[in-house]
């Protein structure tokens, strides 16, 4: 700001300073040369030369006496912008115990200021005194109307996001918006922001206990029922029931959303389906349900759909210049254009999939944009250009040497070129030691290449180095089964992988091959037939197809494998299944 008065010595600087301070106080001279004197101000030769002497000290970095005068000079002066600059000053001078004095001193001397009292609780937050926040949060709700102090409270869960203590946190909290907790208005927005907080203390009983409590004051409201949705899960029934409650009414598009997202998350893809062709047939103007259901639709390999949703997107979102913030496209439209050329690819076309990459202008999705500009390279046979393309994309980010790596043996696994991917990642295992998703593909590689007593000692590294990386029990279980041998083990392992994660239909895929492996062919089948429709996919499809053959049911068999190939006719499992049980009928 200061440059904006144009070069200054540095005594002239100060001086402007201690004007902008000084009219602070109060002080207003008039435009017109006839007036003789300035307006009855607080300002005085003393407290100018306050204002002066605390600005040389900040410049000279003697931040103790440069806060010290001008806390002084704005209790003199009852000056509610010299009480901010004394909390900047203490802030420069990282001392937070002086800026919470300085801004507890301004909430006083004005109790009415948002400012001071947004100060007061930042630095006590910042300061981890979080049982001290319940004044400055009543404050900051005491002057707002109903429906404006209940969007306040909806904030409050941020400001505390950082705090070392989170139960503390959503004690005070509950302690601050005690008075709220009964209003009609207020109350569904107070009782969710404390679900919130007790979510993040990971307190699941107790946030949807909160939800429930927020709800019951107000069944139209959002807000307990946005956070119903966060707490879905095979171990909290009640929160799906108190959602599909609400969508029995009159629901708002935000919160058929989020339902449809934590279903998603849950891997319930035809339910989330469902979800946004009901948002889509209720809000056909809303972009964001588009997209969803096209990336939907695209997963399950409904390619025209999936092109059609999404092109809608693209025609209902705001031009490229009004995108997203840091990028010249939107994050929308990037995702909206790669999961298009995507359908492109996949339908063969491959020009159409190039000319949809095109159309990004994002630096930041560079890389992503590249990588399939890769692929569709390898494709064409032209390995090596596709693998100068990633090594080309510039490193905006920490992340993005080893991100290039990772882009690069997939290229490579992709064009089944194992033995150049297991050495690439062979050098960057020595540059990423501490890397566990390298040391995991190392291991899945190690298996293309028939290198198991490798690959299972990189796996078994993997669960020491991280045990709750349900992937590597997964993967050693299953290549267990697949060679019939030590099935005990392998069913523990999956098991293991799948109290990870239940519903996941490649653990489901694992688990019902060792029951086929072990003679149980009518559990088999219930399982894959159960991961088959939740996840279409080839390799689901070879297993289900073999065991279907086995059980005599070969013309079943057949048409799920002629299914499997649409949806991936490089599929190497799939591949080598049909032809080695076609050999034999």
């Amino acid at each position: 700001m200061l440059d904006y008065y144009g070069p200054m010595s540095r005594p002239n600087r100060l001086i402007t300073l201690a004007l902008v301070a000084a009219c602070a106080c109060g002080c207003a001279f008039s435009a017109s040369p006839a007036v003789e004197s300035p307006e009855r101000s607080s300002l005085n030769s003393e407290l100018f030369y306050q204002l002066l002497v605390s600005e040389m000290s900040a410049q000279s970095g003697d931040h103790g006496s440069a806060y010290a005068l001008m806390l002084n000079a704005a209790r003199k002066a009852n000056s509610s912008i010299l009480y901010e600059r004394a909390v900047e000053i203490a802030l420069r001078a990282r001392s937070g115990e002086a800026a919470l004095d300085a801004a507890q001193s301004w909430a006083r001397a004005f109790p009415s200021s948002v400012a001071a009292n947004r100060f007061q609780l930042q630095i006590l937050l910042g300061l981890n005194k979080v049982a001290e926040t319940q004044e400055p949060i009543k404050r900051q709700l005491a002057g707002l109307a109903p429906a404006e102090r209940a969007a306040a409270i909806s904030l409050l869960p941020r400001y505390f996001s950082r705090t070392t203590d989170k139960k503390l946190a959503a004690s005070a909290v509950e302690k601050a918006l005690a008075s709220e907790l009964p209003n009609r208005v207020t109350g569904p927005s107070a009782w969710a922001t404390i679900g919130a907080l007790r979510l993040q203390a990971e307190d699941a009983d107790g946030a949807l206990d909160a939800a429930q409590r927020g709800a019951a004051l107000d069944p139209i409201s959002e807000e307990p029922v946005l956070l119903a949705t966060a707490l879905m899960g095979p171990k909290s029934p009640a929160a799906e029931a108190m959602v599909r409650k609400y969508l029995a009414g009159k629901p708002t598009t935000e919160v058929r959303m989020a339902y449809a997202r934590s279903l998603i998350n849950a891997q319930r893809y035809a339910e989330a389906y469902a979800q946004t062709q009901t948002l889509t047939a209720e809000r056909p103007d809303f972009p964001d349900a588009w997209l969803m259901r096209g990336s939907l639709e695209l997963q399950d390999a409904n390619l025209a759909m999936a092109e059609s949703s999404l092109k809608t997107y693209i025609a209902l979102s705001p031009p490229p210049d009004e995108g997203g913030a840091g990028s010249a496209m939107g994050r929308g439209l990037v995702q909206a254009y790669l999961l298009l050329a995507q359908v492109a690819e996949q339908g063969q076309r491959l020009d159409d999939a190039k000319a949809y990459l095109q159309k990004i202008d994002s630096p930041t999705d560079a890389l992503r944009v590249q990588r399939r500009y890769a692929a569709i390279l390898a494709r064409q046979g032209k390995i090596d250009e596709a693998r100068r393309v990633i090594r080309a994309v510039p490193e905006l980010h920490g992340t993005d040497a080893l991100d290039k790596v990772n882009a690069e043996v997939q290229l490579l696994r992709d064009s089944r070129q194992y033995a150049a991917a297991y050495q690439l990642l062979q050098d960057a295992a020595v540059r990423y030691p501490d890397d566990i998703e390298l040391v995991y593909d190392q291991a899945m590689i190690a298996e293309k290449l028939g290198k198991l007593a490798e690959m299972e000692h990189l796996l078994r590294k993997v669960m020491q180095a991280k045990p709750e990386y349900h992937h590597a029990y997964n993967a050693l279980g299953y290549s267990l089964a697949d060679r019939n041998i030590r099935l005990t083990e392998a069913r523990e392992l999956i098991n293991k992988a799948l109290a990870s994660a239940p519903n996941d239909p490649f653990i489901i895929d694992s688990l019902a091959w060792v029951e086929f492996r072990s003679g149980n062919s009518a559990e088999a089948l219930r399982l894959l037939t159960g991961a088959y429709q939740a996840r279409p996919d080839a390799e689901i499809a070879a297993h289900l197809g073999e065991v279907l053959w086995a059980t005599g049911q070969r013309d079943k068999a057949g048409t799920v494998w002629q299914e499997g190939l649409r949806l991936n006719p490089n599929n190497e499992t799939l591949q080598e299944t049909v032809r080695r049980l076609r050999a034999i009928q």
